[in-house]
């Protein structure tokens, strides 16, 4: 792999946190931070990497009070955009603000230990309204239920976004039927993959060799429809938390070309999250 990305990079997965004298976690959070991670530090390890763009999504440690991701994504209007946690009941003129703040979507959570999922039907219906932004969905699910759940929000009008690879075990190898059944999703077009969590599904830990082929196989089956991020400051994490520097080395791995780290780094991202519009 070339010593830098490709102009205009961008790590379409991460978070900030805090700081917590000016962002509290929310009350009833499932999740409190054992340590801030604020928008300082994200911007010095994105430009460290030369990853210009950025999507900042908002954690569940924040509840539905976007305002620590909206104040991310204020400092670096041009390059930064955000999803937010939102509830279904959410007004239409909350959601125009956020657009011109720089929202791109809405995230739903499929995980246990992160609280209650939100119905269905219910997202559907948020889904009509966010149509004419031009947003979409993201899913972060427990795999044992993530394919009915996005197979369902595909039937709505707008895409469909599935984080860290479906959060599969990488151990059961690439004709397993759960990453068969999410290939199937992807003959979708309005289905999206976030290639991100090759940490998190992996087995055998650095540098996830084990996880590294379904990452290739996804950049290689469904090129315009993927997108990296390092999920920086990694919450939750159950295994020893990444190097942000060996993550962003191994972009040459599952996308060996030029070609193929132009799409999933550059060109996807400006598409879905529309850069360079505010």
């Amino acid at each position: 792999m070339e010593k830098t990305l490709p102009e205009g990079a961008c790590n379409a997965h991460c978070h900030v946190f805090g700081p917590r004298d000016r962002f509290p976690y929310a009350p009833d959070a499932t999740f409190i931070p054992e340590t801030d991670a604020p928008k300082q530090a994200l911007y010095a390890l994105n430009d460290s990497f030369g990853l210009q763009r950025c999507v900042v999504v908002q954690s569940s440690c924040h509840g539905f009070d976007n305002s620590a991701t909206e104040d991310a994504i204020a400092t670096r209007p041009r390059d930064y955009r955000g999803i937010a946690l939102l509830p279904t009941a959410v007004a239409d003129a909350e959601l125009r603000r956020l657009d011109a703040a720089g929202f791109r979507g809405v995230r739903f959570n499929f995980m246990k230990h992160l609280g209650a999922a939100t119905p269905l039907d219910e997202i559907l219906a948020l889904a009509r309204r966010i149509a004419p932004l031009n947003w979409h969905l993201q899913v972060h699910g427990d795999p044992a239920i993530v394919t009915a759940v996005v197979q369902t929000l595909a039937t709505g009008p707008v895409p469909v976004v599935i984080d860290h690879i479906g959060r599969l075990d990488a151990s059961a190898g690439l004709h397993q039927p759960l990453f068969q059944a999410f290939c199937r999703l992807l003959d979708n077009p309005k289905v999206w993959m976030k290639v991100s969590g090759m940490d998190r599904i992996s087995k055998r830990g650095p540098p996830y060799e084990d996880a590294q082929p379904f990452a290739r196989h996804l950049v290689e089956s469904f090129g315009d429809r993927v997108l990296w991020g390092n999920d920086w400051p990694h919450p939750n994490h159950a295994g020893p938390i990444p190097d942000d520097a060996q993550l962003v080395q191994l972009i040459g791995r599952i996308a060996p070309t030029v070609a193929q780290r132009q799409a999933l780094l550059v060109d996807n991202p400006a598409r879905l999250y529309r850069f360079g519009d505010l």
